[in-house]
């Protein structure tokens, strides 16, 4: 039995200086606060990963978008307008619509 990289000797030592440190009245008390906590992390963690999956399956099963269409310039745009970028002398530089 290897837990977390812990041997059963090294347990078995911890389990001992817990109950020195703390007292066999206090060591109850403790344990318990400690299942209540990995309990209501569980639980968080499990409500927070169903809601990624149903998420995720909502966008699965939805329409997937339209891509969106470019033209190539083999006029697979036309009809289109398209912005493109006039370059002027000098610094200047104009947006033109293309019909």
């Amino acid at each position: 039995m290897d837990f977390l990289g812990i041997g059963p000797m090294e347990l078995f030592l911890i389990l001992i200086l817990a109950l020195i440190v703390f007292g066999p009245g206090k060591l109850p008390e403790l344990a318990r606060q400690l299942g209540r906590a990995v309990r209501e992390f569980r639980k968080a963690s499990s409500e927070l990963t169903h809601d990624f999956k149903e998420e995720f399956e909502k966008e699965l099963n939805s329409e997937p978008a339209k891509p969106k269409e470019t033209s190539g310039g083999n006029g697979a745009g036309a009809g289109k307008s398209d912005n493109i970028l006039i370059k002027t002398t000098g610094s200047e530089s104009h947006n033109a619509n293309q019909n």
